[in-house]
């Protein structure tokens, strides 16, 4: 499988809701769900682990990534992801990585080699 990077840095296809959705798996989504209702205090179905990854265009997405900010920036600057953005790093994105810091590790990366 290919490397699939969000416009934010994550690594989508190494994303275990990702990896339960290519693989159809409704055990492993139903452990997803499980682990990221602990993890940030919410509730979590089973059936809200569907997702392509945040550059598909399939419209299935989990939670926050259907309306987030940065992705729709990214999808409206039609960039690959924000390494390649002129703004980079902006507001939204430094308020990102204090929770994803090693998304900000993979864009780093990428901006190094452009």
């Amino acid at each position: 499988m290919e490397k699939m990077i969000g416009f934010c840095g994550i690594v989508c296809t190494e994303c275990p809701g990702f990896l339960a959705t290519q693989k159809d798996d409704d055990e492993e989504r139903r452990k997803v769900a499980e682990l990221w209702s602990k993890q940030y205090g919410t509730d979590i179905k089973t059936e809200d682990i569907n997702c392509d990854g945040c550059l598909s265009e399939s419209g299935r997405l989990i939670g926050h990534c259907k309306v987030c900010e940065i992705r729709k920036c990214g999808q409206d600057k039609n960039l690959t992801n924000c390494a390649y953005c002129d703004e980079y790093a902006c507001e939204k994105l430094n308020k990102f990585f204090e929770m994803a810091p090693d998304a900000k590790t993979v864009l780093e990366e990428i901006r190094k080699n452009i």
